[in-house]
């Protein structure tokens, strides 16, 4: 191991338009050896011998990123790299499931959730519970794969479903209703929306490739009256936050582009709690989702290492783990990844 640490040499896994074209920036910035490596390569293990760390930026949208980024991570970090997102910042990402038994284990404050692995115990449960409840997969981002059963009709329809013919990772009819709804908002355009109309009978190479969701049915507690949710990043020490406007005529905030960087409308609340969940898993850098319960306690709706990072550039500054803000200063948030593998 000691001989790994001393090669002081990251390798990158260039994708484009991902956190890698900002780590490759930092390295050159700043002096720091780096080498372009391809993380689809058979001999990839090779590839990485002579650095002391791998970082690699994968999507939950990409299937071939799907199928064995996590087991890579995982392998090169056994091997002694450091490496980016390692075990404890990657194994719960794009995994629902996985982040309500995590943020239940830890005692987090978070929107109570629900998973049944039977049709049976599910049916049984909506005879029980109160509605409207919100339906999710165990993968997606951006709003994606999120809907809102206001009855136990409608739950009962979700339900069949998953334990029948089940889901398909990509909503055609989902994906055309958004592209619709940002060219009303001026934030798409008539050809966009007419890709949109062409993925109903044209699939994804993801949704051709990757497996139906079937098996498991989940949902979330609703919780109403929430205009907007709270996203708090946290980087090592440092933590950025966004509020995102809850788009019209929708319960959802994730993914409509509605966004507010004023620091003085972030609840820092949202700040203290996200730096201490983020001790208690050992993550490197996670995102956290915050909505408000009928009391105004901030609750986690849902965790994830990757975001688009362009999004967060208008951020005005950061807090540090004493919550001291500091306006503007180095803002790097993607360089401060690569400090974290050095």
């Amino acid at each position: 191991m000691t001989e790994v640490f001393n090669k002081m040499k990251v390798a990158i896994h260039n994708s484009k338009g991902s956190f890698s074209d900002r780590w490759i920036e930092y390295c050159e910035k700043n002096n720091i050896p780096y080498k372009l490596v391809n993380a689809y390569d058979s001999d990839i293990v090779e590839q990485v011998k002579d650095c002391s760390a791998f970082m690699w930026h994968h999507h939950h949208a990409n299937y071939k990123d799907t199928l064995f980024a996590k087991q890579l991570l995982y392998s090169l970090e056994q091997k002694g790299l450091r490496v980016f997102p390692n075990f404890n910042t990657n194994w719960h990402f794009d995994d629902k499931v996985g982040q309500k038994y995590l943020l239940e284990a830890i005692e987090a404050p978070s929107v109570p959730s629900f998973v049944f692995y039977s049709k049976k115990e599910a049916l049984k449960w909506i005879n029980n519970t109160k509605f409207p409840k919100v339906f999710k997969l165990r993968g997606g981002a951006g709003s994606a794969n999120v809907k809102l059963a206001k009855t136990k009709s409608q739950a009962k329809k979700f339900i069949k479903k998953a334990f029948g013919r089940g889901f398909s990772q990509f909503d055609r009819l989902g994906h055309l209703k958004e592209r619709f709804s940002r060219f009303r908002q001026g934030k798409d355009t008539f050809i966009g929306v007419c890709k949109g109309f062409a993925r109903l009978f044209i699939p994804t190479e993801f949704a051709k490739m990757y497996h139906r969701e079937k098996g498991y049915v989940y949902f979330q507690d609703f919780i109403p009256n929430n205009s907007f949710d709270i996203r708090v990043v946290v980087v090592g020490n440092k933590a950025f936050a966004l509020k995102r406007l809850v788009r019209k005529g929708d319960f959802r905030a994730s993914g409509g582009g509605n966004i507010i960087y004023d620091k003085n409308q972030i609840d820092e609340r949202c700040v203290k709690i996200a730096f201490e969940v983020n001790e208690k898993i050992k993550s490197q850098s996670i995102a956290y989702d915050f909505v408000f319960d009928k009391d105004n306690n901030p609750l986690i709706v849902e965790i994830s290492y990757g975001y688009t990072a362009p999004a967060y550039d208008k951020c005005e500054g950061y807090w540090d783990r004493d919550m001291n803000w500091h306006k503007g200063e180095n803002f790097d948030f993607c360089g401060w990844m690569v400090e974290l593998v050095r």
